[in-house]
């Protein structure tokens, strides 16, 4: 199988290293000099171009399936728009007017599009609410996926992650000083965000559909930051009440609007796919960073 991801950062790299090893041929598409590199230093091919630009994706080799898996660095609605709404519709665009064009697509979402459901279990099946700009851009982005794509002969895929962590990304500090905020933590590791994504086009499943990408077990911040600190071997952080939160000044009606959604993410769907995680809940993957914060 051919694979192009395009937006080859954090997951798609991983993903790329997994497809490789795996004997698929991958080409990583970023647009930085540095992104290139980083591709490179993956293992696998690399091309340097804009996923909003049409005539740079021309350099991107026909494949059979593209992942589109770009970041808009944490940036606001407006760039979050021209990544994953107009970056999204041009590289359908781009790849689907070709004379060999791919047969799959899996856009990379984020359970964020589900808005609040006051603690309560979503799958794949719940009706999405975004309750931000950011998030309603998201959604837009899946509609494309889903609907668009299709009228260029490609079927679209959803896999919507939940917070991502791993490697460079465990955010230790955060819960071992606190104060940390109540509400739950959905969680899944880089290397299953990425399994997940490698699993579905490898076995050829989820053509048409949404999948949601979380781990076993979503978890309180509260009992999370003080399993965190006892492993770690420090005292509980303090803990803070969402009502105390809000009561802050500094805070953005878009923050305010994600403090107040509050939801617990099932993977029953992949699991029933047949996906095995390498970390089924976050006590396995954090372990490795909790060995190297206990060693230091």
């Amino acid at each position: 199988m051919r694979v192009a991801i395009l937006g080859c950062g954090y997951v798609g790299l991983e993903c790329g290293r997994q497809l490789t090893d795996r004997g698929h041929e991958v080409v990583g598409v970023r647009r930085s000099v540095d992104g290139v590199e980083a591709i490179g230093n993956a293992g696998f091919d690399a091309v340097q171009a804009d996923v909003t630009d049409a005539e740079q994706l021309g350099a991107v080799p026909n494949v059979d399936a593209i992942l589109f898996a770009a970041s808009s660095g944490g940036r606001g609605a407006e760039a979050a728009r021209e990544i994953y709404v107009d970056g999204l519709r041009t590289a359908i665009e781009s790849f689907g007017g070709r004379e060999q064009q791919p047969d799959r697509l899996v856009y990379t979402s984020s359970t964020g599009v589900h808005g609040d459901h006051g603690g309560d279990w979503v799958d794949e099946e719940t009706q999405i609410e975004p309750t931000t700009e950011k998030t309603a851009v998201l959604a837009e982005a899946e509609r494309i996926a889903l609907e668009e794509a299709p009228e260029h002969g490609i079927d679209g895929t959803v896999a919507r992650f939940a917070g991502l962590y791993g490697p460079e990304r465990y955010r230790l500090e955060r819960y071992l000083e606190g104060p940390v905020t109540g509400g739950y933590l959905n969680m899944v590791h880089r290397d299953d965000a990425a399994g997940a994504v490698r699993y579905l086009l490898e076995a050829d499943f989820a053509r048409d559909e949404v999948v949601q990408v979380v781990d076993d077990e979503p978890v309180s911040k509260w009992a999370f930051a003080d399993w965190l600190a006892d492993q770690c071997g420090l005292e509980a952080p303090p803990k803070r009440t969402k009502a105390e939160r809000l009561e802050a000044s500094d805070l953005s009606e878009a923050a305010r609007r994600r403090i107040l959604t509050s939801k617990r993410c099932s993977n029953a769907l992949l699991r029933e796919l047949g996906y095995e995680f390498a970390f089924p809940t976050y006590q396995e993957g954090y372990k490795a960073a909790i060995d190297a914060f206990r060693s230091a």
